[in-house]
């Protein structure tokens, strides 16, 4: 009995061991570095172990054989995961309207790795998604990182808290009674952070007795007043963009532009706010507020020295979302380099999100997340062929 109950232990265990991978590539496209070419990718314990030409297989290493692999793809600003791809009342979780400001709204609490979004987006090669609560609410509620791999919300996520979704434009004004115009929202946004200003000092009192009961939104809010999350302000006209400007100077919040779609017209002012930048997705429609977007808009900004992240964003009707691969190829056809165009996919979302450490590109000692391709990633005909994310095959042919 003791001898079978210690067999059963070693195979546990035994499965506990992540796979030893070899792949063996014609091009391997480090992103943070050189293509490499007939180069070879060494994986052990989810991690890369090496990268690199004329590198030795160890024995007992599954070899996997390719054209081309690129690090696992990331989109820098999802609704996947907490809107689903039912497009009914049950599964859109993304915006709550019972009140116009609620950063205390976690996206973990929504997000549902088990949604068939996250398995359409994992089979496109996009291993990390940055996703959160949704446009049309000042503030919206918080966003997360999480892996596109099976489990439990917890043991997927990378970070349960990266920033406060927020939205300064017409939105806002059909979804709520009040704030019905841009002076309104600003009004309302600045006086709730002056109270978390207020909130925050507070708090920080030697005296434990003077110390506030803790509120929820007002400890969100104070996170993002001391830096500790971005504040993510979708805005697309030029005019949204410099009112999120203003405010971020205002109140010295880390800034990152989401949608952007008049960014092109705004560039010095851009720069000088150091604000980040997430892109709407290429092939968007000129409509509304994004009436003046253009197609150049990422090779424009890429030019002038703005990092650029492309996102998959949000659709309000089946399929919700869309593919960054097919977005970055758009803009690759506008004006973008192939490097640049895997960049805004990659590392440079990476870089934007704080997880440049572990994601973003192939290095060793990162994780595991490649993605392995028959042909070019941008041509349309290529087939991924296999994503891994921390060393383990999670889509295959």
């Amino acid at each position: 009995m003791n001898k079978f109950i210690i067999t059963l232990l070693m195979l546990s265990a035994s499965c506990l061991v992540k796979a030893q991978i070899a792949i063996k590539a014609e091009t391997i496209h480090t992103v943070s570095g050189k293509p490499i070419k007939n180069g070879v990718v060494l994986v052990k314990n989810g991690k890369i172990e090496n990268v690199g030409t004329g590198l030795s297989i160890p024995s007992g290493y599954k070899i996997y054989e390719t054209k081309v692999v690129t690090p696992g793809l990331i989109d820098s600003r999802s609704l996947v995961g907490i809107s689903g791809a039912l497009n009914i009342p049950t599964d859109q979780d993304q915006l709550d309207k019972t009140s116009p400001i609620q950063p205390e709204l976690r996206a973990i609490d929504a997000y549902n790795p088990d949604e068939s979004l996250v398995e359409v987006l994992r089979d496109h090669g996009i291993t990390t998604i940055h996703t959160g609560h949704g446009v049309g609410a000042l503030v919206s509620g918080q966003t997360m990182i999480a892996k596109t791999k099976a489990g439990t919300a917890e043991s997927v996520t990378i970070q349960p808290m990266t920033m406060l979704a927020m939205t300064l434009e017409p939105s806002v004004g059909r979804n709520f009674s009040s704030p019905g115009t841009s002076a309104k929202q600003m009004a309302m946004i600045r006086a709730e952070l002056i109270k978390a200003q207020a909130y925050q000092k507070k708090q920080e009192d030697k005296d434990e007795s003077k110390r506030p009961a803790k509120d929820l939104k007002l400890e969100a809010l104070s996170k993002m007043l001391k830096g500790d999350v971005k504040a993510l302000i979708t805005v697309n006209a030029s005019k949204d963009i410099m009112t999120a400007i203003r405010l971020a100077k205002e109140f010295n919040l880390k800034l990152v532009l989401n949608g952007a779609a008049e960014a092109y017209r705004l560039i010095p002012q851009i720069k000088e706010a150091k604000a980040e930048v997430i892109l709407h997705a290429t092939m968007a429609r000129n409509g509304g507020d994004m009436v003046n977007m253009t197609r150049e808009s990422a090779a424009l900004l890429t030019a002038a020295g703005i990092p650029v992240s492309i996102e998959g964003g949000y659709e309000s009707y089946v399929p919700k979302t869309r593919i960054v691969l097919f977005e970055a190829g758009q803009a690759m056809v506008h004006g973008l380099s192939f490097d640049e165009a895997l960049k805004t996919i990659t590392l440079n979302p990476a870089k934007l999100l704080g997880i440049d450490q572990r994601v973003g590109s192939i290095e060793k000692g990162k994780d595991a997340d490649l993605v392995l391709f028959d042909g070019d990633p941008f041509e349309y005909l290529t087939t991924i062929n296999t994503v891994f994310i921390d060393g383990e095959v999670v889509s295959g042919r």
